[in-house]
């Protein structure tokens, strides 16, 4: 945790934007420094994502691809959707869940997301024909949760790495 709480600052809000594009969690992780272990930083960056608003959950959305869709550029967020998505990403026919990537955004009016880490295609396109169901405020409850998920998966990255 030392390094964690040593980094400077916008090395910090570079590292923090890259698990959740959404600043205001990134600045109330921040300004929680310093932790005294990844259990309490968890705690904190797990609140901290559920405390968001709409509109920032919607900006965490924006750096996020389609499923299926590979991330394009060399930053690490993209490199870490790369990695999430392998399982999506590795079928020769994702006709179906471009489809239902459709059928979502043209329902909700945004990107479907999922945490998708050790998930198969198979179980993606389950999960986002399931959520077609949702309700608008159903959704955004789910739709927080997985992205609360990948931003802790992202800090965990963060942490392992520094």
């Amino acid at each position: 945790m030392e390094s964690f709480n040593a980094l400077p600052a916008e090395r910090l809000k570079s590292e923090l934007l890259a698990c959740l594009a959404a600043p205001a969690w990134g600045a109330e992780v921040a300004a929680k420094r310093p932790y005294r272990d990844r259990a309490e930083l968890f705690a904190a960056a797990d609140a901290a994502a559920a405390g968001l608003s709409w509109d920032d959950v919607l900006l965490g959305l924006s750096a996020h691809p389609r499923i299926g869709e590979r991330a394009a550029g060399a930053s690490k967020e993209a490199a870490w959707s790369r990695a999430e998505q392998s399982a999506a990403a590795a079928s020769t026919d994702k006709s179906e869940l471009i489809e239902a990537n459709r059928l979502y955004e043209d329902k909700f009016g945004y990107v479907f997301l999922i945490f998708a880490s050790g998930r198969s295609q198979a179980e993606i396109l389950a999960a986002a024909r399931e959520r077609l169901g949702n309700d608008p405020l159903a959704e955004r409850a789910v739709v927080q949760g997985e992205l609360r998920k990948i931003a802790l998966l992202r800090l965990e990255r963060v942490l392992d790495a520094l």
